[in-house]
């Protein structure tokens, strides 16, 4: 049989194009120990297999030889790739309990800050192999059991904003009904009822609250201000009282100081009572002093009084009795 060295020759030249590109593969290879990026490097790892494959093998010593330094190099870079996945599983773990110790808390606005942070730490921790779907299901199932509860409390809390703002509404309403009545203290009284059950109704949510609470106050403040006039005038005419009756206390004062106790003292002190009971109040606590005051300054005088008019009453007896003795004593003498 007679031998193609044509085609012989071109099998070399073959054999030494892919020899050529396979070496060049391995130093791919080679080099992507020294890749940071490890998601990056597996991939450059995988089209190396892929362009490897491709390439034909003539099953000769060399290639071996060659196919081992390739497998070498990528177990090189699988090896250095499975430690970063290891430690993207620990640190996942870590953050997986973390956010299964965070899924019961009722710090709603601080938790939510707290697994936006783990969520942030997840991105960094990078690729975990084979694992990572199952970690990232355990770790999203752990973020989710807290976001369905903040998101049923958030409705509860709606629920209990809305019966809040109905509450006020209708303490507003009761309010204004209100703000113009004059019975002062039974009015103040009903408007501390109504800012107690304010207090006990909760918050209406920010969207409501404010607005809220400006209406019901200012319903309030209407009574108050109209109740702050009245007193004020009040306390006025009671000073002018206070003061006209101290007037009384000192007239009274200087008639008992006199210690005479004629018609017209009698009279003037009968005068002075009669132009106390016209003149109005000043005020409970001032009332009740001076009224103690002018009293015990009237009980003196008529006190005084009533002992001079017995004493007179005695005087008089004692010259009717004198005056008998002495006519009998003239009788007497007569005989």
């Amino acid at each position: 049989m007679a031998v193609d060295y044509n085609d012989e020759m071109f099998e070399e030249q073959d054999l030494g194009a892919d020899i050529n590109e396979k070496e060049k593969l391995i130093e791919e290879a080679e080099s992507l120990k020294d890749e940071t990026n490890w998601n990056e490097a597996n991939r450059k790892a995988n089209q190396l297999k892929k362009r490897w494959r491709k390439i034909p093998f003539y099953e000769s010593l060399q290639e071996e030889d060659l196919k081992e330094r390739f497998e070498k190099a990528l177990d090189v870079v699988y090896e250095m790739r499975n430690e970063v996945f290891k430690k993207s599983q620990e640190i996942k773990t870590n953050l997986i309990q973390q956010a299964k110790d965070l899924s019961l808390s009722e710090e709603w606005n601080k938790t939510t800050q707290k697994l936006n942070e783990l969520m942030d730490e997840w991105k960094k921790a990078g690729n975990a192999g084979d694992k990572d779907d199952e970690l990232w299901k355990q770790f999203n199932e752990a973020r989710q059991v807290f976001y369905d509860r903040k998101r049923k409390n958030w409705e509860e809390m709606n629920k209990k904003f809305e019966q809040a703002r109905q509450i006020k509404e209708t303490l507003i309403n009761q309010a204004k009904e209100l703000q113009n009545s004059e019975q002062w203290k039974k009015t103040s009284q009903k408007l501390n009822d109504l800012m107690d059950q304010w207090k006990a109704a909760g918050n209406a949510g920010k969207e409501y609250e404010n607005a809220l609470w400006n209406d019901f106050n200012a319903a309030r403040q209407v009574f108050y201000d109209r109740r702050s006039v009245f007193y004020e005038e009040l306390h006025k005419k009671q000073e002018i009282s206070y003061e006209q009756k101290m007037a009384l206390v000192n007239q009274a004062k200087q008639i008992v100081a006199t210690n005479e106790f004629t018609k017209e003292n009698t009279e003037t002190m009968k005068e002075l009572s009669a132009e106390w009971k016209k003149i109005g109040s000043c005020g409970k606590e001032k009332e009740n002093t001076i009224w103690k005051e002018f009293r015990s300054i009237n009980d003196e005088y008529f006190d005084g009084l009533t002992k001079f008019n017995e004493q007179k009453h005695q005087d008089w007896k004692k010259r009717m009795i004198d005056t008998r003795d002495y006519k009998k004593s003239q009788i007497e003498n007569q005989k």
